[in-house]
């Protein structure tokens, strides 16, 4: 039996809507590195390529202007995900936490058929999230992650106990990462799991027609 809920957990919004004011540079320890996590550069050109992408569809949007205007913090908001995607990750690891190529398809399928198809769908998350069509597919694995970590957590997420819960599974897996960000961009929070302090409203949770949360690993 499905029904309707968020893919993202309410902690998700708190984390990922986030982007600092940050703009100062300093002595950069990895060079060409826009920050380093557990040891693994995210590499300057690989943030700057997520940017671009969103900006050329905004481009090709009827609303660009106002859709660019809206995303002024984009390559914090951009690196913010990038960070808090290898956390996750690592935090779902060490929770024996495992997706599929299957879970991500039937998520994707039944939002696109939510939004009243694919087209609109794709609109929606680079009006709301600033996605391009390319990233939309990193956005749904993240979602679908959190969820399944905040199972396997045994954390009820509609409450602030269990948000904190999956909050503190994360900041811990943040702290042991080590994490490392080119001051151009901000500092990272580990309490937060974020990037800098200000939150930017037009990154928004994802919804759609999603199966009641099963067992991590399924």
């Amino acid at each position: 039996m499905h029904r309707r809920r968020r893919t993202a957990l309410s902690v998700s919004v708190a984390l990922l809507a986030a982007a600092p004011l940050l703009t100062a540079c300093g002595n950069e320890a990895h060079p060409g590195a826009a920050a380093v996590v557990g040891g693994q550069r995210i590499e300057v050109s690989a943030l700057q390529a997520q940017v671009r992408d969103v900006r050329d569809a905004q481009r090709s949007a009827p609303e660009s202007e106002q859709l660019i205007k809206n995303t002024g913090q984009l390559s914090q908001a951009k690196l913010n995900s990038m960070i808090f995607d290898r956390v996750l990750e690592k935090a779902a690891d060490n929770a024996g936490v495992t997706i599929s190529r299957k879970e991500i398809q039937t998520t994707r399928q039944q939002a696109a058929a939510q939004s009243g198809g694919e087209k609109q769908f794709a609109a929606m998350l680079l009006q709301q999230g600033a996605l391009s069509a390319d990233q939309i597919e990193a956005a749904i694995r993240r979602e679908v992650l959190l969820t399944k970590l905040a199972v396997a957590l045994g954390a009820n997420t509609t409450t602030p106990q269990g948000q904190q819960t999956v909050l503190a599974e994360l900041t811990k897996t943040s702290e042991q990462l080590g994490i490392d960000v080119n001051p151009r961009y901000g500092s990272w929070d580990n309490k937060q799991v974020r990037l800098g302090e200000a939150k930017t409203p037009w990154i928004t949770q994802l919804t759609s027609e999603t199966p009641e949360q099963q067992p991590a690993g399924t």
